[in-house]
């Protein structure tokens, strides 16, 4: 029987190590899923989500999350793509990489006030116009967009061909266009 997640966040609260024992065994699939969307290689998907219980550990407490779920997803997705842009980045740009690491003491921040306020425009936006989708097209660019599930997934689950969900996904694509240009912020 599963374990509620409030009796998990709990033993994470409690500094039990059985908090990742049954982290685990409710959400390692779940997790495996979000890296192996993202990462393609097991094994890096595997050390994606034995990073994301160590992250969990080290955030819980002070951190208490209202959903579990998604902010293992979250932490899940958010290690796959930094270990995604990493293992790219160091096979074709080690070199200007390890030159950037050294200068980076003397550059100027990349995250001024101004970048900082078109984020948070930018993500104000996207959660309106997410917010204001059906129940259907919000589930449809999460899964897709988010979680990275493939087009083929998609439309089996759905019962679609897979013509449609790439034209479902490419209207989407261009309602969200069409809502940045609105407000300015299309880059």
């Amino acid at each position: 029987m599963a374990v509620e997640d409030h009796s998990i966040i709990e033993l994470y609260f409690q500094r039990s190590e059985r908090a990742i024992d049954e982290t685990a065994a409710k959400y390692g699939s779940y997790c495996g899923t979000v890296a192996r969307n993202v990462l393609t290689v097991q094994e890096d998907a595997e050390e994606c989500v034995n990073d994301t219980w160590l992250a969990a550990w080290n955030d819980i407490p002070p951190s208490r999350p209202t959903c579990l779920r998604a902010y293992l997803g979250r932490l899940t997705r958010n290690l796959a793509i930094s270990r995604w842009r990493f293992s790219h980045a160091a096979r074709r740009y080690s070199g200007m990489e390890t030159l950037l690491s050294e200068l980076e003491d003397c550059l100027p921040s990349q995250n001024d006030v101004e970048r900082e306020l078109e984020r948070e425009a930018l993500s104000a936006v996207l959660r309106a116009w997410v917010g204001g989708l059906g129940e259907d097209d919000r589930a449809l660019f999460v899964r897709r967009y988010w979680y990275g599930v493939s087009v083929k997934q998609l439309s089996a689950e759905a019962g679609r061909t897979q013509n449609a969900t790439a034209q479902r996904l490419w209207k989407l694509r261009r309602s969200l266009k069409t809502r940045l240009e609105q407000e300015g912020l299309f880059l």
